[in-house]
């Protein structure tokens, strides 16, 4: 999930790597210099990108447990209509319909202020993803300056056909984001 968004904005540079390799030697003569990392790894490993991660968790088993609570509801008042209808005055039968519908609705409002595509869980994503790309966007961009790299690509995005080890920048940028790390941490 979090880690598609690094991926994607990186895989745009494969491209320019593809175009460099068929360039002309002339245009090549220039040694961009290139490097990648792996945000896949960057992500299991980067402490804050994992408190993020566990944080969101934590919110999505809470909002699973609300759900689960309002699904049993709904599921115990279907049982009482359809285990009392019988018994019960019209008015009251009436009655405990209308409290299942009202049920129902309050619990797919639930899922959809939730899980919608504009719910509490995608937003509460989006904030957790971007504060995490744009540490590892900051420590990529200096150690990529570092080392005189032009390009940085992902390796997680699946672009890459072949690098030099020696081009991975990934444990340099996890040191750099683990020194700067939030939770005070340090690798």
């Amino acid at each position: 999930m979090t880690r598609h968004r690094l991926g994607r904005a990186l895989a745009a540079g494969a491209w320019v790597v593809a175009l460099a390799a068929m360039a002309p030697p002339a245009a090549r003569a220039a040694n961009t210099q290139v490097g990648y990392i792996d945000s896949a790894r960057i992500f299991t490993e980067f402490k804050d990108a994992k408190d993020a991660q566990d944080r969101f968790d934590r919110q999505v088993q809470g909002w699973r447990d609300e759900a689960a609570e309002k699904e049993k509801a709904v599921h115990q008042l279907r049982d009482e209509v359809r285990d009392q209808s019988a018994i019960l005055s019209a008015a009251k039968r009436q009655e405990k319909e209308e409290a299942l519908q009202r049920a129902i609705a309050d619990y797919e409002r639930f899922i959809q202020e939730v899980w919608g595509p504009q719910g509490r869980a995608a937003s509460a994503n989006e904030q957790a993803t971007s504060e995490v790309v744009a540490t590892i966007r900051t420590a990529v961009e200096k150690v990529a300056g570092e080392r005189g790299l032009q390009l940085v690509v992902d390796s997680a995005s699946g672009f890459i056909i072949y690098a030099d080890r020696s081009l991975d920048l990934t444990a340099d940028v996890l040191v750099e984001l683990n020194s700067r790390s939030t939770s005070g941490s340090a690798h």
